[in-house]
């Protein structure tokens, strides 16, 4: 067996063992912490609201096993299973070479793996969430929004793999520095364009008209120094239950969003409170920080691509006899998160950071108990288990666990 296929097989089963083993222990700790309230929530989370959560996650985390497996699978299938060869060569005798037989194979990949995760979506939605009582979609939403996604895709994505794929054949040995530069002028393009254009096509957004609310978060962003285009509501509630806030865009076309779920939940402090971590966010630079260490990393990647397309093994080992830099991207594509998915605790590590920083600032410039206030009707409302397993939540979560939050945000108030 070939070095490098011995090597992705092991590394694959490394990955895989610990996803799936990551997962088990998940699900252990939160049953083992199923019928105990943490301290610091027992006055304000029942039981039985704690009892939701550790079931939502629990439901949760069983499907995200078999996407885990579903996802190998797929991943052995185009690989090592013949797949990618078998497209190419069926491309080759429709289009023949050229950028579009490259356009077609990386699409028809993704169009076969989108078809095969449908029904894990499905039941995610119409039985996990609606047994919950979180769904509020309809099938006919759920094609909509489907179809506009995949013309989404096709509008956006099929222009940028033209453009990637023919820098990558005419560009020389320095390509990959071509394309990073499309690629950042691209991610740009879609955060400003996603608040204004993007996001209506899924959402309606209208003016938040609670003038005493909109006062108070006007004179916070005044504070803040934040400059945005607007005050807005979406209309999350025609999908799901779940709350949230946010402000995306960049320059002159950021706004601010609520989902209309929270509006309905929080009381104004807490409102003001929510808002203010994610002004935090803002002032504390983390959206440059993320973006600029997302392109760093994918200026890397785009560098140990155009070393590794060159090199026969890299086709080969891996299944696939056409060399060209339609199969070479797409195989990097598939591969690089089995051989990176062990730096995901570094990512995970730093983003928990972030939102520690957002929360200390948002104890500074609003209130620290009405945060507290919020994230509790948050946790309750979105069933969000209070006793995740930590080695769980070092690989994965983004945000810290709900109890080191609240403690770290208390200390806060008592240092004020």
């Amino acid at each position: 067996m070939p070095v490098f296929t011995l090597t992705f097989i092991l590394v694959l089963l490394l990955t895989t063992a610990t996803r799936l083993w990551l997962a088990r222990r998940h699900l252990r700790h939160i049953q083992l912490n199923r019928n105990t309230v943490p301290q610091d929530f027992a006055d304000r989370i029942t039981l039985e609201s704690h009892h939701k959560a550790a079931d939502y996650s629990s439901s949760k985390t069983r499907l995200g096993m078999l996407h885990t497996l579903l996802d190998v699978f797929l991943l052995l299938a185009f690989t090592l299973g013949g797949g990618i060869q078998a497209l190419t060569d069926y491309w080759q005798n429709i289009v023949g070479d050229g950028l579009w037989r490259g356009v077609a194979l990386i699409v028809s990949v993704l169009v076969i793996s989108s078809l095969l995760e449908i029904p894990l979506s499905l039941y995610r939605t119409f039985v996990i969430d609606a047994r919950f009582g979180f769904n509020k979609m309809t099938y006919g939403l759920f094609l909509a929004d489907m179809l506009k996604q995949t013309l989404l895709l096709c509008a956006l994505g099929i222009p940028l793999l033209l453009s990637v794929l023919w820098l990558m054949a005419q560009m020389g040995e320095y390509w990959w520095l071509y394309v990073w530069f499309a690629w950042m002028g691209f991610n740009l393009l879609i955060l400003t364009l996603y608040p204004t254009v993007i996001a209506p096509l899924f959402n309606k957004f209208t003016p938040l008209d609670d003038q005493v609310l909109a006062t108070r978060i006007e004179t916070l962003l005044q504070k803040c120094g934040f400059k945005s285009q607007g005050l807005f509501v979406m209309d999350g509630s025609k999908r799901s239950s779940h709350g949230n806030a946010y402000f995306s865009g960049l320059g002159a076309s950021k706004r601010i969003v609520f989902f209309d779920t929270l509006l309905t939940r929080l009381n104004n402090d807490e409102i003001e409170a929510v808002l203010a971590h994610e002004l935090g966010h803002f002032k504390r630079r983390h959206v440059i920080k993320r973006i600029f260490s997302m392109f760093i990393i994918s200026l890397a990647g785009l560098w140990l691509l155009g070393w590794l397309m060159p090199q026969a093994w890299f086709y080969h080992d891996l299944g696939v006899m056409t060399q060209g830099t339609d199969t070479a991207l797409l195989l990097f594509m598939l591969v690089s998160p089995v051989f990176t998915f062990l730096f995901h605790p570094l990512s995970s590590l730093f983003s928990r950071k972030h939102e520690f920083e957002a929360d200390r600032y948002a104890a500074e410039n609003a209130s620290g108990e009405a945060l507290i206030q919020a994230l509790v009707k948050l946790y309750t409302d979105n069933a969000a288990t209070l006793t995740p397993d930590p080695l769980h939540s070092v690989f994965y979560d983004s945000h810290p666990a709900a109890t080191q939050r609240v403690a770290h945000l208390r200390s806060l108030i008592g240092n004020n």
